[in-house]
């Protein structure tokens, strides 16, 4: 993530350096505070990603009381959760110029107004703007801060960190459920949005615990990385030092920049200097213009970084596995959320209901998917264990369940298969670590953008395009295999690439060249 006037991430620049140059560790970083940046973003998670898992149950009265199609009504949940997660290169440039805390305040605030004003819906259109838009907008506004702060407080437990955090999705999944249940029951479902809305208004108090760092940690900030996490590294250097080589903003245009800025400032402190002799309104003006000059400013300034990390020479799009990365998160949000969607069906037509009512195989995924992610971000913060590896290994297990489990027909064979799922797919919580080892930390809330933007992609057109399938095959092996072969292509890139960026000539430094 970029570092703006309230928000100031890593900076790893080059271990030798660094090491030269021992430098007292902040309390904060992996302790302290952090973990209470650990516990706000869980809660967003409980907040946000809990409440969308549980939209069923909103939209089985939304096809009562509209008498749409089930396909028009299910866009209202998925455009929720589709635009929560596209909105992410747009966040990016907030959280540039505003910082995470109040860019996370914001966009608490505009959830809940989706979620009131949805309340007094007439028709299924009117929720498209109020819930799908509104309040998948704000969802987005808390989700990436969340997730960018846990990724700057935290340097040896990163893993651990975020999957602490991510947990709070299965968790909020049961109690957003329950919750959602018991309010339609009593209250009615407009009064269960109401009521919803005024909930999600906590997320304000979640953005108000993401405390930025001061200038003052960033000094005492120990950024020495241990030998163990170079392994990975090693495979992924090429494309990292390309993006490093480049620079968010070259130093000629920063000097420009600056020069300007103070230019400007100069001359409105020279204006007020001159207007102190006036009366108290002249002074009031000048203070709005200067106040305005200094906004005018930053939000020139972020723009320029930030579309200087999309465009511009110090593309992310340079780092040629990072590409890769974006390519599988095409199609991996999809197929961990199919089988959501069809295991219904396929409990109906193996004559498997009675089972499934005891114990249900979404309820197995999502309990598993909590200590999945715990778990794997325990491995991947082992000195001798590489995250990416970790990664790529969850990511093929997951894809040969989704493969596999069209063939399985009794329920013990997909319980199995629903608890590998589940676990695999744990992996969620190492998508901000893989991340930010690929661009570094002052890139990872853009590049992280980025990728749950392709999520978003994916969560928008999957569903719509498994259903797509089924009714024309009337069966749902089909979706599974195509979304599973699609997965596979993905993870055949992150494979692939690391390798081919290795074997390209690095560019050599100007110190290099001097020697």
């Amino acid at each position: 993530m970029y570092a703006s006037r309230e928000d100031i991430g890593y900076d790893f620049g080059d271990d030798s350096k660094a090491g030269s140059k021992p430098i007292k560790p902040n309390p904060n970083i992996d302790g302290g505070w952090a973990w209470m940046i650990v516990l706000s973003s869980f809660l967003v998670h409980i907040l946000i990603m809990g409440s969308q898992m549980a939209l069923g149950i909103l939209n089985m009265e939304w096809l009562e009381e509209f008498n749409q199609s089930r396909g028009l009504t299910a866009w209202v949940s998925s455009l929720s959760m589709g635009i929560t997660l596209i909105v992410g290169p747009f966040i990016g440039l907030f959280i540039t110029m505003c910082g995470c805390r109040k860019t996370a305040i914001i966009g608490g605030i505009l959830n809940a107004l989706g979620w009131i004003l949805s309340a007094y819906a007439s028709n299924v259109h009117f929720l498209f703007l109020t819930f799908g838009v509104t309040a998948g907008v704000g969802s987005g506004m808390v989700y990436l801060p969340a997730v960018v702060m846990v990724g700057q407080y935290f340097q040896k437990r990163r893993a651990l960190a975020q999957g602490l955090s991510t947990t709070g999705t299965g968790f909020g999944a049961f109690l957003m459920t329950g919750l959602l249940k018991y309010l339609c029951r009593e209250f009615g479902w407009r009064n269960a949005m109401f009521i919803q809305g005024a909930i999600s208004l906590n997320l304000c108090v979640c953005g108000a615990l993401m405390r930025p760092l001061s200038h003052k940690d960033v000094n005492e900030k120990c950024v020495v990385r241990s030998n163990s996490e170079n392994n990975q590294a090693k495979a992924l250097s090429h494309s990292a030092e390309t993006l490093k080589s480049n620079g968010v903003l070259s130093e000629e245009t920063d000097k420009k920049e600056e020069a300007t800025n103070e230019e400007v400032l100069d001359s409105v402190k020279h204006i007020e200097t001159k207007g102190k002799s006036r009366s108290g309104k002249s002074m009031y003006g000048l203070l709005i213009l200067k106040t305005a000059s200094q906004l005018t400013i930053t939000v020139r300034k972020g723009f320029g970084i930030w579309y200087s990390s999309y465009f511009g020479a110090a593309s992310l799009f340079t780092n040629r596995v990072f590409v890769a990365f974006i390519i599988w998160a095409l199609f991996a949000y999809s197929s961990f959320v199919i089988p959501f969607i069809h295991l219904p069906e396929i409990v109906k037509q193996y004559n498997l209901s009675s089972q499934n009512n005891i114990f249900p195989l979404t309820s197995i995924i999502a309990i598993v998917h909590i200590f999945g992610k715990v778990i794997l971000g325990i491995i991947s913060d082992l000195p001798c264990i590489s995250t990416w590896n970790v990664f790529l290994m969850a990511n093929v297990t997951l894809v040969t369940c989704i493969l596999t489990l069209p063939l399985m027909q009794t329920y013990i064979s997909l319980a199995v298969i629903c608890a590998l799922i589940g676990f695999s797919s744990g992996y969620f919580s190492l998508m901000p670590v893989v991340t930010e080892d690929l661009v570094g930390t002052k890139h990872l809330a853009n590049a992280y953008g980025i990728i749950i933007c392709a999520n978003g992609i994916s969560a928008l057109l999957g569903p719509p395009f498994a259903g797509w399938i089924y009714d024309i095959t009337h069966k749902y092996d089909f979706s599974f295999y195509i979304c599973g072969l699609l997965y596979l292509v993905g993870i055949l890139f992150l494979f692939i690439q690391p390798y081919i960026g290795k074997k390209q000539p690095r560019e050599k430094s100007t110190e290099e060249e001097q020697v």
